[in-house]
């Protein structure tokens, strides 16, 4: 089975702040979809991720098949790289799968906009479509 190699990103979209959107081509490509890598066998990457109130983790590629479980409950803002905003209330337990085809991906950040700490469990499958980003 062959394996999609990634060679170039988008352009920030339009209507990004710009130093958010100097943040976004500065950040497409980057795999780092979590605070920390917990855990990388050949199949499998397993990330926490763990933003404060307020905080975020800046934009981040996703292009491996993954799943990821709120530990915590909590709300949270993403800005995707197709356009849309969007506002979700997490609770503890809810889960949410994802897949690429070959040359498919997400750009997005993800900001902490409720009260309490937001912590995540992220598993993305090396053996998807695309091959594994560098981290």
């Amino acid at each position: 089975m062959g394996v999609f190699v990634f060679k170039h990103w988008p352009d920030a979209p339009e209507w990004l702040h710009p130093i958010r959107a100097q943040e976004f081509v500065a950040n497409a490509g980057n795999g780092r979809v979590g605070s920390e890598l917990v855990s990388e066998t050949d199949r499998v990457r397993v990330w926490s991720l763990t933003l404060k109130p307020s905080e975020r983790i800046g934009f981040h590629t996703h292009v491996l098949d993954y799943f990821w479980t709120a530990v915590t409950g909590g709300r949270a803002r993403s800005h995707y790289g197709d356009g849309r905003v969007a506002e979700t209330s997490y609770q503890p337990g809810d889960t949410q799968h994802h897949h690429y085809r070959a040359g498919e991906f997400m750009i997005h950040d993800l900001e902490n906009i409720g009260g309490t700490d937001l912590i995540f469990t992220t598993v993305e499958f090396k053996d998807s479509a695309n091959a594994p980003l560098p981290v």
